[in-house]
């Protein structure tokens, strides 16, 4: 399968470790691409539900496909989250392509990009962790119980349903958290200076511009591999949100955005520089011109090969 070239994968909550990880769909898609940096934007491992009795084949590929990647010259950053929390006590530590931090900020095509988990804005979390951790086993049994749900769907040739996007989009409190987790990211984002905000933690992918008073900002949320299989993708200048179910079946899906280009900032985001395309469009004839002359003039004076 030919591999996707881009800029930038971010992925986050894939709670290896959990049977609600969609580990074999992650490797699957880690296999599509062909990225110059790979950012893992917590709770990869989920360490708070981690069990010696089921940590299947699947997911140690998933570890090992992440560590081949860095190997082979891909930059691997693995942004700390909750679930994964332990890991913080390595923080700035590097080994070879792959670096271990809590946040990252990385400049893009001259935009600069806030990477963190998001996390932090969980009181749950920072006030009463245990309770955090008791809605996390909720949380996983939850998830179980859909899987046994969509196999008696399946099985009845009916649509898969999920059950935590419908408890999440229909309990006001659960609406709100999210609302406010959005606007919390994107306003100090904009206090801060930066272009784009990335973050994870609330399983719910997005792409939106937002504004205040003070500026603008893009806010991104990779989403999760439990619920959504979701990525976000940066290239040719512009973030896509990668959708599995949707996009494995298209092999270049890019293609959508690359049609909605103009030609110039096309050209100029592949170079770097401001190219006319009447321009280049004129050069290109002219040179097959002379070609044509050049072999017409050997072909009247009997000197073609052939």
């Amino acid at each position: 399968m030919k591999k996707r070239k881009i800029e930038l994968a971010v992925i986050s909550d894939v709670h290896l470790g959990t049977y609600g990880c969609h580990a074999d769909e992650l490797i699957t898609y880690l296999n599509s691409i062909q990225p110059k940096k790979l950012i893992l934007n917590g709770d990869i491992i989920d360490i708070w539900q981690f069990s010696k009795r089921y940590f299947p084949p699947s997911h140690l590929k998933v570890l090992r496909k992440i560590i081949g990647m860095a190997s082979k010259g891909v930059e691997v950053y693995y942004i700390t989250g909750n679930h994964d929390e332990m890991l913080r006590k390595f923080s700035n530590t590097s080994m070879g392509n792959f670096k271990v931090m809590d946040k990252l900020v990385l400049n893009l095509d001259g935009k600069k990009a806030w990477i963190f988990h998001g996390d932090v804005f969980d009181v749950s979390i920072q006030n009463a962790k245990w309770l955090a951790k008791l809605g996390g086993y909720g949380y996983d049994l939850l998830i179980l119980i859909n899987s046994f749900l969509n196999w008696c769907l399946a099985k009845m040739g009916r649509e898969k349903y999920s059950l935590s996007k419908k408890i999440k989009n229909s309990v006001k409190g659960a609406v709100k958290y999210i609302n406010n987790f959005e606007k919390t990211a994107a306003d100090l984002a904009i206090e801060n200076e930066y272009d784009y905000v990335v973050c994870g933690h609330i399983h719910q992918p997005k792409k939106e511009v937002y504004e205040n008073k003070y500026g603008s900002c893009t806010y991104l949320n990779s989403g999760d591999w439990v619920e959504n299989l979701t990525a976000l993708e940066y290239s040719f200048k512009r973030w896509k949100i990668y959708h599995y179910n949707h996009d494995r079946l298209s092999p270049f899906f890019m293609d959508e955005d690359l049609k909605e280009m103009d030609m110039n900032d096309l050209i100029a985001s592949i170079t770097d520089k401001e190219v006319n395309i009447q321009d280049v469009t004129e050069e290109h004839l002219s040179e097959k011109k002379e070609e044509n002359i050049e072999t017409d003039f050997l072909d009247d004076k009997g000197l073609s090969q052939d």
